[in-house]
């Protein structure tokens, strides 16, 4: 088994976490990133083992937009900040992803002004997707109709060895593995030449690809990534208690099983790009939301503030993420009380998981099911777990109890 199933990961968004400007012009350079220092401890008593960072490398906002994959994104911090970053992690036994975007770059990268001005031939043209015949001159291929976001020329080899340079790069900086951004976006060709370049230097590094929708298993698969984004089994968690419909987690739990006969899926209730889990289904539902989270087999994230209670809706505008990447305070001690049901609760419940890990790869039964009434039985290796969710309950609850039916938490 590797390092990675034991891994719960606290997710975090730098840029917003650690009060960094997101769309100044020219903002000013600072040592944000060790904000996140005051709050490892807090991350490690939480129950989690690891960091899964958003991305933290120069670019002109958000950070998806990147203009420079070898050097922390001043507005952050350097390469020192960096290194005190991993060095506490590490001394914590915490492991570090990185979040790579290595689907597109931002316009503003120099390489991509030195490719339209130099043309076709040159090396920095080999780099990026670009339409050399277009009626308006050349112009580079973009994300998803995001104009400030250029593609990579995936089929090119230069581009595949920048990839495998840069993830090399932060590896031996410290990096334990990689996000890898959209890729669903990318052709399978293009990670399965790059990853086991990669592994083949630093063979105990973790790919989580962020995949939405399609054949989970084939792009595990064809891919070589050891996991994707399991967003089945987050819709189905929110929209059945939203909707009041546990027969719709129950087929996804059904599916959830046949991925873990080949992979273990990369869990999650909350990201840096959906609306909160309690803004979604209350602060009561985000609990039991956590309870299935933590019960079922995968390798689970915690968004950094849904242990808080923290609220937030994604809208679809210019500036619609940023409710749900809001900045953390300098220190756990400036929380406000209002959070404190909601971090007990995510600390039991991690708790409990962190004594069973054996659920990581646990499959699970349906023994009871109506609209508003689900009983599943997790089971893995001999050991099982009853769940037992109550939507017609004020509040709704969960209890969670062992094989010969003690009960182990409640909410």
């Amino acid at each position: 088994m590797s390092w990675s199933e034991h891994a719960i990961w606290w997710h975090v968004y730098p840029l917003g976490a650690c009060g960094a400007p997101i769309r100044e012009p020219h903002p000013e350079p600072g040592h944000r990133l060790n904000r996140l220092l005051n709050w490892l401890d807090y991350a490690t008593e939480l129950g989690t083992s690891g960091l899964l960072l958003a991305p933290v490398f120069a670019s002109s906002t958000h950070g998806y937009d990147t203009t420079d994959q070898f050097r922390i994104d001043p507005r952050l911090g350097d390469d020192a900040d960096f290194a005190a970053l991993i060095e506490a992690c590490h001394s914590r036994g915490m492991k570090v992803v990185l979040d790579g975007v290595f689907s597109h770059v931002g316009r503003e990268h120099p390489a991509v002004a030195a490719a339209l001005a130099n043309g076709p031939d040159s090396p920095e043209a080999e780099l990026f997707d670009i339409d050399w015949q277009h009626p308006d001159g050349p112009q580079p291929r973009v994300f998803e109709g995001h104009g400030a976001l250029v593609r990579l020329n995936h089929a090119s080899q230069r581009a595949r060895d920048y990839t495998v340079d840069v993830m090399n790069h932060w590896i031996e900086r410290g990096a334990d593995g990689w996000r890898l951004d959209a890729a669903y976006s990318v052709d399978n060709a293009f990670w399965a030449d790059v990853l086991p370049r990669v592994r083949e230097r630093h063979p105990h590094a973790w790919f989580l690809g962020e995949v939405i929708h399609g054949d989970y298993p084939a792009f595990v698969e064809q891919s070589t990534v050891d996991t994707v984004t399991q967003y089945e089994l987050w819709k189905a968690i929110w929209s059945s208690l939203k909707e009041r419909n546990f027969f719709e987690l129950d087929w996804t739990l059904q599916r959830h099983n046949e991925f873990l006969q080949t992979f273990v899926p990369q869990t999650f209730i909350g990201n840096h790009d959906v609306t909160r889990i309690a803004s979604t289904v209350g602060q009561d539902g985000a609990i039991l939301a956590l309870a299935i989270l933590m019960t079922v087999g995968g390798i689970p994230s915690v968004y950094y503030g849904d242990e808080q209670g923290f609220t937030g809706v994604k809208e679809e505008r210019a500036d619609g993420d940023d409710a749900v990447r809001p900045p953390l305070p300098d220190s756990p001690a400036d929380l406000l009380p209002f959070g404190r049901h909601a971090h007990r609760a995510y600390q039991e419940l991690i708790g409990l998981r962190r004594r069973n890990h054996w659920l990581t790869r646990a499959t699970t039964r349906s023994l009871a099911l109506t609209n508003t009434h689900y009983v599943y039985q997790a089971e893995a290796d001999g050991q099982l777990l009853t769940v037992e969710l109550l939507l017609d309950h004020d509040p709704a609850e969960v209890v969670i109890r062992d094989r010969d039916g003690l009960e182990l938490w409640r909410s």
